[in-house]
């Protein structure tokens, strides 16, 4: 059974041409990059490339760019760099709707003084821009606001946001790990600080990260112990990784218009028809600005888990909401925030595509969803009683 892979919020396929470019530095070109002899010179000169192609996707300088292990440790570097370097700020603000990367951070620090102020969104998952303007003070060290939602592919308006932080004195971050990639995004234009990307989000492979950090902003390093990029992380370069998210940036950049035009048009198809076809369903995000790749659809009276394992049982892979929540049964923070109906937000589903992605899945899962969603609503007791 092959499978129809429709869960690339979670993680993607490590692209061919990505594997191809950092297979020659396991077991030939092994050198450490920090090392001054020509065998570790040349693996360093791919480092430099791929720092040039990750600054190149976000339209940044080389010099901006820190690689890290992951989204989660970039996030963390982030947070606690500024709580460093303004030491006498004790406020921080990000949303309810936040990776658990930048919200259990947050949540910690208040057991060590900070005091944090979580921004509502709407009923389509829109920050709360109103709440945001009245909590910023000259107290406020650091506002985390996401660029884009990683269950609903709600876009946050982070420059705009950026703009108001830097009035007030605090610095800005932002966790666009769901936006790499997938959106455009070009740093030189834009007020924001720091800024999270994840490799696993773009075709390159798990374990490798970076940081984007604004030239001139002051940073204090979470990796102590060492030289490496520019003593802002120690630690050994991952140099395959960081080689191959250098080549997964260069293609996203090749791919961007694809992503927001033949991705994009699959996604809605896809959205359009489970509508269409299946009563009592909503899209959670609807009528807000969305990733081209990500559909949120919430069916009343069934559970996502009982959804997920039949259509695991055909080889259709979605999910729930965020990966790395995916061991709670209680329903999505995010959708909590948001106020979608409990009998909703149990039987919610996202689908996350990517250029992969063809028209036969598409159809696939137009044609096995909705059998599914009836076959378990005859099985609800509140299904039945409510749609009889």
């Amino acid at each position: 059974m092959k499978e129809i892979y429709l869960d690339n919020n979670a993680t993607t396929k490590v692209d061919e041409a990505v594997f191809e470019e950092m297979k020659p530095y396991f077991c030939e070109l092994y050198g450490n990059p920090s090392s001054m002899h020509y065998f570790g010179g040349q693996v360093q000169s791919k480092v430099t490339e791929a720092r040039k192609r990750v600054a190149d996707l976000l339209g940044a300088s080389p010099g901006e760019i820190i690689f890290t292990a992951c989204g989660t440790e970039s996030d963390n570097t982030a947070i606690r760099s500024a709580l460093e370097v303004l030491p006498d700020r004790r406020h921080i603000i990000t949303s309810r709707v936040e990776h658990p990367a930048v919200l259990t951070q947050c949540r910690n620090l208040t057991a060590k003084g900070y005091r944090v102020t979580e921004i509502g969104v709407d009923g389509a998952g829109r920050l709360d821009m109103d709440e945001y303007r009245k909590a910023i003070d000259d107290d406020t060290a650091i506002v985390s606001f996401m660029w884009a939602n990683n269950e609903t592919g709600v876009i946050f308006p982070v420059e705009e946001a950026a703009a108001i932080a830097k009035k007030n004195g605090a610095q800005f971050h932002t966790d666009a790990v769901q936006a790499v990639g997938k959106i455009p995004i070009n740093m030189a234009e834009s007020k924001i600080d720091m800024l999270s990307l994840s490799g696993h989000k773009l075709h390159a492979p798990k374990g490798i990260g970076a940081l984007y950090v604004r030239k001139g902003t002051p940073f204090r390093p979470l990796m102590v112990g060492g030289h490496q990029e520019k003593s802002r992380r120690a630690g050994t370069e991952n140099a395959a990784a960081i080689i191959a998210l250098g080549k997964a940036c260069q293609l996203a950049g090749e791919f961007m218009e694809a992503e927001n035009t033949t991705v994009k048009a699959k996604c809605e198809r896809l959205e359009n028809a489970l509508m269409a076809a299946v009563p009592h369903a909503r899209v959670n995000g609807g009528g807000a600005d969305r990733l081209p790749n990500t559909t949120s659809i919430a069916f009343e009276f069934v559970e996502g888990e009982a959804i997920l394992l039949l259509l695991s049982e055909l080889g259709i892979c979605a999910s729930s909401g965020s990966a790395c929540t995916s061991g709670s049964l209680e329903p999505s923070h995010v959708l909590r925030a948001m106020g979608v109906p409990f009998t909703c937000a149990h039987g919610s589903i996202r689908f996350s595509l990517s250029r992969y992605t063809t028209d036969a899945e598409i159809d696939a899962v137009i044609k096995e969803m909705p059998p599914i969603i009836a076959r378990l609503r005859q099985m609800s007791p509140f299904g039945r009683e409510f749609l009889k």
